[in-house]
């Protein structure tokens, strides 16, 4: 009897080991995003998060942004995808709604009263939905910008090409010269649509934004001027043969980040370069003598260049179907906080959007430091609207004319009435 009551001791034993190790095992919370990219960052921030919560492991997955978008939908319409994900405001931020769990809840528990004074206004003014938000802002980020490398223009006695005229110029000098003229991977709509409000902003100011709003006409003619500067770009070899059909990640970053390029269409992240994990970028970006320039382009031609686009990049979303909240929230906490420090500060991903991170990007060389002050002076005096628009019908039709004005498909005033169309038939 004593013998079997010590075997059935032992077998409960048994089980109960197992049923808590089936209790221990870690869950795994997936994020899936097209920024913050493949240059490790990530890696360090997952693996102090991990470390710090051992009961959670991160699979974290990167697309080009517009695989990504596209991915998203099917798998979200399948009631799968990632428990967190990467979106930007406007348009898709919206058509994603009924796939974003409302954070303020998760919000107010962990950080108290108040919470949303921690970060800058623009941000949240983005994000807040009738007092809800249903995404939190990684970082800020600012578009518009041009991108030169200093001492590659200069084997050719170029200077940096602010003015429209002196881009065509200096365009012609490097394919004279078998180089790359200015690159941009313009197989992504992003990268259009962020080209052509900046061109938009100069040459017809507010314009851009009262006919994204449905107020003025997109066949006005200083923003039919606005698309014929685009296509210009394509038609007299600003950009690079083949643009539509190349990425900017990595397609194009990668010829810009590895010296290929002497110039670059990008955004303020491009900074990040300065401080980047590749050792053959790093190289590029600070070796003696290594000088590049962010710079902005008079699109028009008058004197004054343009003023630059703000939006919160990027935005992390929690999945509504996510099976274990809990943890996916800890993730999006963390990254919020470490994440961005690691991500601003070590490798000068983003902005802040907390209004208590210091900005003190680590091992900046003095090159790094002169366009990051540029970066932060237009930020602060120059910033002509938003990136992003809220209507995704409209935006789409955008996205489809700047390419097929982009490939010779469509005139100026051809696109410009297409978009119109599109804009009369907008909901708003």
């Amino acid at each position: 009897m004593k013998k079997l009551f010590s075997l059935m001791l032992v077998v409960a034993m048994v089980l109960a080991m197992g049923v808590s190790a089936v209790a221990e095992e870690p869950v795994t919370v997936t994020f899936q995003t097209w920024n913050p990219g493949e240059d490790g960052w990530m890696d360090i921030i997952i693996e102090e998060f991990e470390a710090e919560n051992p009961g959670i492991k991160v699979a974290y997955t990167y697309m080009p942004y517009s695989d990504h978008i596209a991915d998203m939908q099917i798998k979200m319409n399948n009631g799968e995808g990632p428990d967190v994900y990467g979106m930007q405001t406007g348009a898709t931020y919206n058509e994603f709604r009924q796939y974003e769990e409302d954070l303020t809840p998760y919000a107010d528990e962990t950080w108290g009263d108040g919470w949303a004074d921690n970060y800058i206004d623009f941000c949240m003014g983005l994000l807040n939905v009738e007092g809800k938000y249903y995404g939190l802002p990684l970082g800020l980020t600012y578009a518009g910008f041009a991108w030169a490398d200093v001492e590659k223009l200069a084997q050719y006695g170029i200077e940096v090409p602010t003015s429209l005229a002196a881009l065509k110029e200096a365009a012609k000098v490097l394919r004279d010269n078998g180089e790359l003229p200015m690159t941009i991977g313009a197989k992504d709509d992003w990268i259009n649509v962020d080209t052509f409000l900046n061109i938009a902003n100069d040459v017809a100011g507010d314009k851009i934004y009262s006919a994204i709003e449905g107020e003025t006409p997109f066949t006005d003619e200083d923003l039919v001027k606005a698309l014929e500067i685009w296509q210009s770009l394509f038609t007299e070899g600003v950009f690079q043969d083949g643009a539509v059909g190349v990425n900017m990640y990595t397609d194009t970053t990668d010829l810009w980040n590895y010296g290929e390029a002497a110039l670059c269409l990008n955004g303020s992240w491009a900074a990040g370069q300065y401080v980047s994990n590749d050792p053959d970028a790093h190289e590029v970006f600070n070796h003696e003598g290594a000088d590049h320039d962010a710079f902005l382009i008079d699109w028009n031609d008058d004197g004054k260049p343009a003023g630059i686009q703000a939006s919160v990049d990027v935005v992390l979303c929690m999945n509504t179907n996510c099976q274990h909240k809990d943890a996916a929230w800890k993730f999006i906490d963390f990254m919020l906080h470490r994440g961005q420090d690691i991500l601003i500060n070590q490798g000068l991903q983003y902005m802040p959007s907390r209004k208590d991170l210091v900005l003190n990007v680590e091992g900046l060389s003095e090159d790094g430091s002169a366009s990051l002050d540029y970066i932060v002076e237009q930020s602060k005096s120059n910033i002509a609207g938003y990136r992003e628009m809220s209507y995704a019908d409209l935006k789409q039709v955008i996205c489809d004319q700047l390419k097929a004005l982009a490939t010779g498909e469509a005139t100026p005033a051809d696109a410009a009435a297409a978009i119109e169309a599109a804009s009369q038939a907008q909901a708003r």
